[in-house]
């Protein structure tokens, strides 16, 4: 027989091994994570008694394909209209955060004397809080359905896409010479252009491929084509000198707002578990014991660092963002650890070659060490609250929590602000737009027509048809720079309300026109000789027939429906199958109430019960304002409405109430079926004798269904075939009867007859 290759050997030993590790992690209640770590460290070279991986190159490539689908899972997570939705102070909390952890990291790492790209890398792998590991603590403590988890969710996810960022950032910094200035600028501009370019392009094409293929793809051709779309994504990422994971999270994120968004989450989960854990594995097989025991004093510093800083900047950050002492503190507190996204920058830092190979296991050891420590982090919270409350003047904490509770993100935002916003919205998209296709233009159509038009004195020709070619392709975009929101609703009643804002109304207007006409100057001055003054006459005069036209006019309009479409596809699916959350649920009245939905078990023991047997509101003093039922929705339920398995059930109440309710419900399970082998459904013969009980008697006046809990199914005639045997029908010696039933029940009968 051939012989197996390497790769699959060390593959077959790493998910054994890992398979092995996890199920005692799991059995230990610890997060799996931690396993594939162990389980990496044991298959390493730096562990002697054991098996080792042979070629650790292949298990790298592996590792960074799992990088990638992690990514691409994480982006079919995020959501741009969530981050829109949630406000201003999960923004401000998580950027206070993010910037007080890195800069200490970059501290730390400056005060033991590391090199400057270690210190930056420190700095960017101790800011990034591990979602992984906080979730799954929230989880065993019951915490999920509080209300300072669902905002530490919040800013996870925010500090998920600033990982993003920060990884193409530090891969700019670490590729030039000056990471610092006009470089760290270009970068950022680069990140947003391609950015809002990918998004706005994905989500009007890739919803319109898969309406026009939806009666052709089943699960097999989705995972298929959800896959490659990351994959092309990825190396088109890598093309334009980002990172292949950034173009992944994009892709995830334009396929999260389509309405296959949650089929594409179900299918592509057990990939995205088997790459990531052979990443994860990866991890754990850089780890050094040597570098662990001669980096101990960094480590252990490292640890406090995190624990401390999270708590401190942590707590400062969520006050900011409007959350109450008590509230900040329980939010700031659990994120007192870091993980996977540290791991990856570490990973593209090892990659790039610009951080020191202690670096690596060092991180990997203090995440292991917060990791164990996350669980006392978040119950060292309330008492740590307690203990200020008690020894802090009363007149302080009221200040403290008046300050958090007034942040200005309240406050209604006024008419001139909400349209400039938009303005600026729809001038940057279109403008990004714009600037994409005239690049294009320029980069492959201009020297396709040269090539077509051979000959210098012939290149005019060539110049002139491309030129008016990109005008027409971007004229959409340049009358909805000038004219969009001319309309709206704000301007109109800015424009009626005084005669003072009529003038800036009619200068954002002459503003936007200038920026349309500088593209047209662009194109005309990068393609002739003419003089500026006559560029400048010609592109005017270009921009008022975009405006005055009524075919672009109509292409605009039915370019941003079909996108604006695309975009809520996903919420009018949510609407019409009754998943959609209630618009009260963010306007409660009292702060310590609030809604959260909980699942029914299958194994419930409430299950066929209805809410009055429950005495749901005497028990827990718990509101049930809706039960969501597969795509039906029960509104304000009475006291008349069963309760069925798989039944997500939407309450109101404050954390106690809530925590309550949800532990109930997930405790008060049915008892195992211990004796499940024995009441196996058999077949079996059964002949009325002269004399059985069922003789002389009817179906239904025998009790074979009724008091034996067995199903005759038919009557053997010798015919081919059962007859069906009618209820009247009486049953005569000798007749051969087939029933169904456990074998308990069918002996009774057997001894009956």
């Amino acid at each position: 027989m051939a012989e197996i290759p390497f790769l699959v050997k060390d593959l077959a030993l790493i998910l054994m091994v890992a398979g092995v590790v996890t199920l005692i992690f799991k059995r230990l209640k610890q997060p799996l994570v931690l396993g594939y770590i162990v389980a990496g460290f044991l298959v390493s070279p730096h562990m002697p008694y054991t098996v080792s991986v042979m070629d650790e190159t292949d298990i790298q490539t592996w590792a960074d394909i799992g990088v990638i689908f992690t990514l691409f899972s994480l982006g079919l997570d995020f959501s741009f209209k969530k981050i829109v939705k949630m406000g201003a102070s999960p923004v401000i909390a998580c950027i206070v955060i993010v910037f007080c952890m890195m800069m200490l990291g970059i501290s730390v790492g400056h005060g033991f004397g590391w090199d400057r790209m270690d210190c930056i890398f420190l700095g960017g792998m101790l800011a990034m809080s591990s979602t992984t590991i906080i979730y799954k603590a929230f989880d065993d403590m019951g915490l999920r359905q509080q209300k300072f988890a669902s905002m530490v969710m919040s800013v996870l996810i925010l500090e998920d896409i600033l990982a993003i960022v920060m990884m193409v950032m530090l891969s700019a910094i670490a590729g030039g010479s000056n990471p610092d200035g006009e470089q760290m600028i270009s970068s950022v501009l680069r990140i947003g252009f391609f950015l809002v370019l990918w998004f706005i392009v994905g989500i009007f094409a890739i919803p319109l491929f898969l309406r026009s293929v939806r009666k052709l793809i089943n699960g097999e051709t989705l995972l298929v084509v959800s896959l490659g779309l990351c994959c092309g994504m990825a190396v088109l990422s890598t093309k334009v000198g980002f990172s292949s994971a950034f173009g992944a999270f994009v892709m995830g994120s334009i396929l999260a707002e389509t309405i296959e968004a949650e089929k594409i989450i179900k299918l592509v989960e057990p990939v995205k578990n088997l790459f990531g854990a052979i990443f994860f594995v990866s991890v754990g097989m850089l780890v050094d014991p040597k570098i662990l025991v001669e980096y101990a004093v960094p480590i252990l510093a490292l640890v406090g660092t995190i624990l401390v800083g999270q708590a401190i900047f942590g707590t400062f950050g969520f006050m900011l963002g409007g959350e109450s002492l008590k509230s900040a503190m329980r939010c700031g507190f659990s994120m007192a650890q870091i993980g996977e996204f540290s791991f990856i920058i570490a990973s593209l830092g090892l990659s790039l070659g610009v951080i020191s190979n202690f670096l690596y296991p060092v991180v990997v050891a203090v995440s292991v060490i917060t990791t164990f420590l996350t669980p006392y982090m978040i119950r060292l919270a309330l008492p740590s609250y307690q203990l200020m409350e008690k020894h802090l003047p009363c007149k302080f904490i009221n200040i403290l929590n008046h300050f958090a509770m007034s942040h200005p993100s309240t406050q209604q935002q006024s008419k001139w602000k909400s349209l400039i916003r938009q303005m600026v919205i729809n001038t940057v998209a279109y403008s990004i737009l714009s600037a994409a296709t005239i690049a294009m233009m320029f980069t492959f159509v201009l020297p396709l027509m040269r090539n077509l038009l051979p000959g210098w004195q012939l290149h005019w020709y060539a110049n002139a048809l491309t030129g008016l070619l990109t005008v027409v392709l971007i004229s959409p975009f340049l009358r909805a720079i000038v004219m969009k929101k001319n309309h709206s609703p704000e301007w109109k009643r800015l424009w009626v309300e005084s005669s003072i804002n009529r003038i800036p109304l009619l200068f954002t207007i002459v503003v936007r026109y200038i920026i349309a006409l500088a593209f047209i100057f662009y194109i005309i001055n990068y393609l002739s000789r003419f003089t500026n003054a006559l560029i400048v006459c010609i592109g005017a005069v270009v921009v008022l027939l975009m405006v005055a036209s009524r075919h672009i006019k109509k292409r605009s309009i039915v370019m941003e429906r079909l996108f604006i479409h695309n975009l809520r596809s996903r919420d009018i699916a949510a609407q019409v199958n009754g998943e959609k959350r209630p618009l009260y649920a963010g306007h409660l009245l009292d702060r310590d109430i609030h809604i959260s939905e909980i699942e029914v078990p299958e194994d419930s023991t409430w299950c066929g019960k209805s809410l009055k047997e429950l005495h749901l509101r005497e028990r827990f003093g718990i509101d049930m304002s809706s039960i969501r039922r597969g795509s039906q929705r029960l509104n304000i339920p009475n006291g008349d409405t069963v309760i069925f398995p798989g039944d997500k059930l939407q309450i109101i109440g404050n954390d106690d109430q809530i925590h309550k309710f949800a532990q109930a419900l997930t405790t008060e399970l049915a008892p195992e079926d211990v004796d499940i082998e024995k009441r196996e459904m058999k077949l079996r013969q059964l002949i009325i004798s002269g004399g059985s009980e069922f003789l002389g008697k009817t179906l239904i006046e025998s009790g074979i269904r009724d008091k034996y809990n067995c199903m005759v199914v038919g009557l053997e005639e010798g015919r081919e075939n059962l007859t069906r045997v009618l209820p009247t029908r009486v049953f005569e010696k000798g007749d051969i009867i087939w029933l169904v039933g456990e074998e308990a029940d069918l002996q009774k009968i057997q001894e009956k007859s």
